[in-house]
Parts: structure tokens; C-alpha cells; sequence
């Protein structure tokens, strides 16, 4: 058992001062409020219910700042794409797992409490599987553990190179699946995940509708669990609107609510290039749209329609998806941003009036514990303890009131403001640092030494 004294915190009745929690078998137990600290307690400024990062591709944090150099001809996601396809070809299940481990602790040092592991990289160099199907999702889930993350991983479903069950192209056949073997790979994960604390799981990821097809993905579908978290990148580049339009008939974000059962337990990654219908048919549906506005900037990939979707009741929640940075603060404002910049206005993502910070926070802290399957996102009796601590001393918050603080900390304010970190009650982040960083780090210069050597 653990206690936890905060100054305020952030309650799901707004916020509360001389907040006392108590933490068992990592959920909340019990909150007291205008209290005094006892004996033990671990003694915080500000307390926050803690994000979800439901979008991620570890590996790709390997290869930040190695794709930024434009050459002759129009730079775009396809040539990005091309270039990490060269990446991956060299990467070895230890790499994978130093890479994986120092992602999540940087995320957990940014203030994510948990992730959802878009996995698709599966198989060897020459694109045959490990004897261990699942070695790599294995590698993932020891990165979890050295970490203390909560892990939602999502093997991906990767058949095609494009729509009308297109052949693999070389640079995918270490993604490569037909629907047998992956769910073989999805139950071999799924006893592994067993290891890892309670609060860990395993969902699906078709990873879209270029690399699946209709019967593919009906079938896969049908052989998960009820309550499955299921995850599918869609909408994100105009060409695979297109694409997906000229082989299926219909826009992606269409096809996909017509064609399947979509409901809460899902997330539509990007769903970037959407019609106003398309949007609001989205939002009805309950799913989360996953936002990565870092990387959706980083690439290319243009704004996702926030007030329509936000007028709707749709719920979101925001991910580092390439990791090229991986920073909450900034995955929230570019966001906002975004939406500023297309729109020539202010304040966009709050419907009516209020705060926008308060608006984003709130917002993507309850879509990222949806999309993830997690039973999170509010700081709340029998909710997982997924709490972050924030310096509201530090000098970008220290002017602001209560009401003005997550405005501060989303528009002013960098992650070194993270104090703390709990995933699930494990108190992995104390006076802001991670405290396995060390080790991590050296591993992690390690392999990438390593990797480098093998690139040449």
C-alpha cells in the first residue's frame, strides 16, 4: 500500500486542495481531501491523472534527425517511408528491446503512464520468422518490464504492400503476416503478456486498409475477445484516400464504418483526410481518434478536423507515434496549434467557452485510457493509479491560478515540469528522472553503437 500527498490535484469534481490518496494492488483505493501529509506519504506540488500515449513505433526513435535532409525532387511521407524501410533492414531483437526500453522511459519522463505498442516489425532480416513467432513482441514486453510502463501492445497485421492484396515489397517482408500466423503471433503474445503486471494487455492492429483486405480483416476481427482493443491507421495521406477509394469504393474512414462493427473498443490512427461527413460519422461511432500531431507535422500529413469532430462529441487522444520527439507538452500544443494555423483563429479545441488547455488535457487523459483498454484517465476510487506531479513553483506556471494551470502547462511549460510518475501505482519517475535511466541509457548507446557499425 501507498500514500500520496498532494497540494491540489486534479479530481473528476475539479480541483481539490491537501489532497491525501491511498494506492493498493496499483489501482486508487481511497482520496481524502484537505488533509494533512502523515508519516510516509510521498509528497507532491500538483497531481494530474496521467496520459495514455496511444500511438507508438518505438524503433522509429533510432532514426530521429536521420531523415530531415531534402534532396532533388518534392520530399514526402512515401520517401520518408522508404527511407526507414532501409532502417529497419539492419535492427536486431537486442536493439529492438534498448530502443524500446529508453522510448518508454522518456515517455514516462514526459508524463505518459502507459502505451499503446503499434508493433509491426516481427520477423528476421530476411523477412522468415524467429523459432519464437513472438520474438520481438517479447522484446517489447521486456522493455515494459525494465521500465514499468503499462503496456498495451498491438501486434500489427501487415499482408500487403497496397489495396487489391498487392505482393509484400521487400523493404515489408520483416512485417510480413497472413491472418493464420498472426494469430498465432497474437496468442503466443498474449501468453507472454502474463508476465508483466496486471494492468498489461494485448490488443490487435490491422495495420490499414492497404496492408490488410476486407476478408482478411473480417476474419482476424472475428477470432479477438469482445472487448479487444482494436487500432488501424487511417485517412493519413491524400494518396491513400485515393488509393483506398479506387480499390474498395469508398473513402477509408467510410469504408471502415460501413464494413465493420466500429465501436468504443477501437482507435482510428490520424483519419487526417476526412469529409465533414466522414467526421461526424466518426465521432458517433465511439471510437478514439488517435492524434499525433508531432509526427503528423513532421511528415507531412496536414491537420485533423478538430471542431467538427469536438462539435460532435468525438473522443480523441494524442501519441509520439514516430518518436522523432517524443514530449506530451508538445504533442498538446501542436495540436492546438495546428488547428490555429489552418484556421487563422485562436483557442479552437473547446467547444463553447472555457479553457483550452483544460479542454486538450482532460480530453486526450480519458480518449488515450479508452483507446488503450485501460481503466484510467480520471484521478478516481478504482481507476489505476496512472498519475503524474507537476511543479506548479517552476517559473512557467508559477503566475497562474488553479483554473489557468493547465493552459500553463500545455502552452508554456516543457516536461521538466514532471516531478513524478506512476504507472499503475509503480513510482517509476521520482524528482524527475526515471529511475532505471541509467542503465537504459547505457544499454541504449550500446546497441545503437552497434547498429551504426551495421548500417556503416
Amino acid at each position: 500500500m501507498t500514500t500520496l500527498f498532494a497540494k491540489r490535484a486534479l479530481l473528476t469534481t475539479g480541483w481539490a486542495e491537501r489532497v491525501r490518496l491511498v494506492l493498493d494492488g496499483g489501482r486508487i483505493v481511497a482520496i481524502s481531501r484537505n488533509m494533512q501529509p502523515e508519516l510516509g506519504d510521498v509528497q507532491v506540488d500538483t497531481l494530474l491523472p496521467a496520459l495514455a500515449n496511444l500511438h507508438s513505433h518505438s524503433f522509429q526513435r533510432a532514426m530521429a534527425g536521420m531523415t530531415e535532409y531534402r534532396k532533388a525532387g518534392r520530399d514526402s511521407f512515401w520517401t520518408w517511408r522508404e527511407l526507414m524501410y532501409r532502417f529497419t533492414a539492419h535492427l536486431t531483437p537486442d536493439q529492438i528491446e534498448a530502443i524500446a526500453a529508453l522510448v518508454f522511459l522518456e515517455m514516462q519522463e514526459a508524463g505518459y503512464a502507459s502505451v499503446g505498442e503499434f508493433h509491426y516489425l516481427h520477423h528476421q532480416k530476411d523477412g522468415s520468422a524467429y523459432d519464437n513467432l513472438a520474438e520481438h513482441s517479447d522484446r517489447i514486453m521486456a522493455a515494459a518490464a525494465q521500465t514499468g510502463i503499462g503496456l498495451t501492445h498491438l501486434p500489427v497485421l501487415y499482408s500487403y504492400a497496397g489495396v487489391g492484396k498487392k505482393p509484400l515489397e521487400p523493404g515489408q517482408m520483416r512485417f510480413g503476416n497472413d491472418v493464420d500466423r498472426f494469430c498465432n503471433l497474437v496468442d503466443q503474445a498474449r501468453s507472454a503478456v502474463s508476465s508483466l503486471p496486471a494492468d498489461c494487455q494485448v490488443g490487435i492492429a490491422p495495420h490499414s486498409l492497404r496492408a490488410t483486405a476486407p476478408d482478411d480483416l473480417s476474419r482476424v476481427l472475428q477470432a479477438q475477445p469482445q472487448e479487444c482493443p482494436v487500432h488501424i491507421h487511417i485517412a493519413e495521406q491524400p494518396k491513400e484516400v485515393q488509393e483506398v477509394q479506387a480499390g474498395l469504393g469508398a473513402r477509408p474512414v467510410e469504408w471502415l464504418l460501413e464494413n465493420a462493427s466500429v465501436d468504443q473498443n477501437w482507435c482510428l490512427i490520424h483519419a487526417t483526410h476526412m469529409t465533414t461527413e466522414e467526421t461526424r460519422a466518426m465521432a458517433a461511432s465511439g471510437a478514439v481518434a488517435g492524434l499525433c500531431p508531432v509526427t503528423e507535422a513532421n511528415l507531412g500529413d496536414g491537420p485533423f478536423n478538430g471542431p467538427t469532430y469536438l462539435e460532435a462529441g468525438g473522443a480523441f487522444g494524442v501519441g509520439s507515434d514516430s518518436n522523432v520527439l517524443i514530449s506530451l507538452t508538445e504533442e498538446l500544443r501542436t495540436l492546438e496549434y495546428s488547428q490555429r494555423l489552418r484556421d487563422l483563429s485562436r483557442n479552437v479545441l473547446v467547444p463553447g467557452e472555457g479553457s483550452v488547455g483544460h479542454a486538450l488535457y482532460t480530453g486526450a487523459a480519458k480518449g488515450g485510457a479508452q483507446a488503450l483498454g485501460r481503466s484510467a484517465g480520471e484521478i478516481a476510487i478504482g481507476q489505476w493509479a496512472d498519475l503524474v506531479a507537476i511543479d506548479a513553483t517552476h517559473p512557467s506556471l508559477c503566475a497562474l491560478t488553479d483554473d489557468q494551470l493547465l493552459d500553463g502547462l500545455v502552452f508554456a511549460a516543457k516536461d521538466e515540469v514532471v516531478t513524478d510518475l506512476w504507472s499503475a501505482g509503480r513510482h517509476a519517475v521520482q524528482a524527475g528522472r526515471h529511475i532505471a535511466r541509467d542503465q537504459i541509457l547505457a544499454r541504449y548507446r550500446q546497441a545503437i553503437s552497434e547498429l551504426l557499425v551495421e548500417i556503416g
